[in-house]
């Protein structure tokens, strides 16, 4: 199965409801959750709340009325005044031994039933309202035979301090709903349809903002996946979706770099394998072939490139095992200052042979806590790679800086310096500066690579400062006390 096959395949299976038609969906949900919820407010319970409406019209009028208890004048004054604001019958009785006497007739409606109550009905309300705590309420159909509303009675009976009852009899009539309904409901029937293709365009319209970016990407990513580091991921419309594209477009442009590493990797490796290959196997045939070349020196060139190449598969392998994090930190407490010193004395025929000038400044002795392997192979390197690219001076400095709890070891060489870009890419594996493999004379330049993913499994800051044409300064930096005996280190 080709990659265009496997690709369709998991098309089909991650194939699901498009933006568009979700988006529909939601906002088709919300609008029935909205038109539901005023269905019932405004249709099913309008003649409940317009009879509470009612109901809260009847008791506020009751509250004003009788908030003049015991002035009579002023209840009259307040009952007709509220008869013409709120177009309702009422009437206003004094209770003087045992019979009702009128303090207040407001007829706000001719046809009230109220007013067409006998004294016989208007006694039933009162004994009504006085078994109910003073106060009744009923609904009592039209007397008029040509209609259908419904007229609403109100009955409170109150006493003023002296003990003189009065009692407020109101009537208003309830208007029928049900035409009001009727024109709610058509009215919806239209609201719905309006709103429901209102949240289609709404839909289409903003999944085409999401949508046409997510594709343009998509189809992009494709192109990525291919292997295709040219493309180039576009989008115009939500910050979101803008912000996404530069993502993809800085992960493009690391993605190719990295593929660009990985094939100088493979080259560089392959060139420093077969090197020395190479000079084992000549120096084996002239050893072989030729009478008398069997001597200690082509023997020992042997061997050397035989420690060369068991040098390089180890860095490799101490490289996996450190990037996977398979290869972890045994911590001890040690003398930092002399664990530099004992890597120099293994330096000394070098420098007697080759001229190096390789120079150690350190105040004061520091103890560390790290794993004493992984922190000898850290300075073994860095002063490797100092060799390797120092100037012509052949001097080497390593620098030991102690402030606070801190101790830094600077690795510093006189070469040729790396310019500002190239500082982010120098602790890959193989980067060269120069973009030329050269053959490492010290090492198998593996070395920064190893540093950094020990340092970092040491949580150690670590850095470089260089400038063009004035060397290098290779640094990083640990938690130190200054003798073994004092405790005070925070780990």
């Amino acid at each position: 199965m080709n990659e265009q096959e496997m690709y369709k395949n998991q098309k089909r299976k991650i194939r699901s409801t498009g933006i568009s038609w979700r988006l529909f969906g939601t906002l088709a949900l919300f609008v029935l959750l909205v038109l539901i919820v005023i269905w019932i407010f405004q249709i099913v319970l309008l003649n409940d709340f317009y009879e509470e409406s009612m109901l809260e019209e009847f008791s506020s009028t009751d509250d004003e009325i009788f908030s003049n208890l015991g002035n009579e004048g002023a209840m009259a004054d307040a009952a007709y005044k509220r008869s013409v604001e709120t177009d309702t019958c009422i009437i206003l009785f004094k209770v003087v031994e045992g019979s009702a006497e009128k303090l207040a007739n407001a007829d706000a409606n001719m046809g009230c039933i109220l007013h067409h109550l006998q004294s016989d009905g208007l006694a039933r309300l009162y004994s009504e309202a006085c078994a109910n705590g003073g106060v009744f309420t009923q609904k009592i159909e039209s007397p008029n035979e040509n209609s259908t509303a419904m007229d609403s009675i109100y009955v409170s009976v109150r006493t003023d301090s002296e003990g003189q009852e009065y009692i407020l009899m109101m009537d208003s009539e309830l208007v029928p709903l049900r035409p009001t309904v009727k024109t709610l409901e058509r009215q919806f029937g239209w609201i719905m349809c309006i709103l429901i293709m209102g949240a289609l365009i709404i839909a289409l319209a903003i999944s085409r903002l999401i949508c046409v970016p997510i594709e343009k990407m998509s189809r992009s990513a494709r192109s990525l996946a291919k292997g295709d580091y040219s493309t180039q991921f576009s989008a115009v419309g939500y910050r979101e979706i803008e912000e996404l594209a530069e993502a993809l477009n800085y992960a493009t442009s690391e993605l190719a770099k990295n593929d660009d590493l990985q094939r100088e990797l493979i080259a560089n490796i392959s060139h420093d394998l077969r090197t020395p290959l190479t000079m084992i196997k000549g120096y084996s045939e002239v050893i072989r072939d030729i009478p008398g070349e069997n001597n200690p020196e082509n023997v020992q060139v042997i061997i050397d490139e035989t420690e060369r190449l068991t040098e390089l598969v180890n860095d490799m392998l101490d490289l996996s095992k450190i990037r996977s994090g398979t290869r972890k930190p045994e911590m001890e407490t040690l003398n930092l200052t002399e664990t530099v010193r004992t890597v120099l004395v293994r330096y000394e025929k070098l420098t007697e042979r080759d001229g190096y000038d390789i120079s150690f400044e350190a105040g004061e002795e520091v103890y560390v806590t790290a794993d004493r392997t992984m922190l000898l192979q850290v300075i073994y390197n860095l002063i490797n790679n100092a060799l390797n690219y120092t100037g012509e001076d052949k001097k080497v400095s390593i620098v030991q800086s102690v402030w606070d709890n801190k101790v830094r070891i600077s690795v510093i060489d006189t070469g040729e310096g790396i310019a500002p870009e190239d500082i982010p890419y120098i602790w890959d594996r193989y980067y060269k500066v120069d973009k030329v493999h050269k053959r490492a004379k010290i090492g198998t330049g593996l070395g920064l690579s190893i540093v950094k993913g020990i340092l970092e499994a040491h949580s150690a800051p670590y850095g470089v400062e260089s400038e063009i044409g004035k060397g290098s300064n290779f640094w990083f930096e640990m938690e130190t006390f200054r003798s073994a005996d004092d405790n005070t280190l925070e780990l």
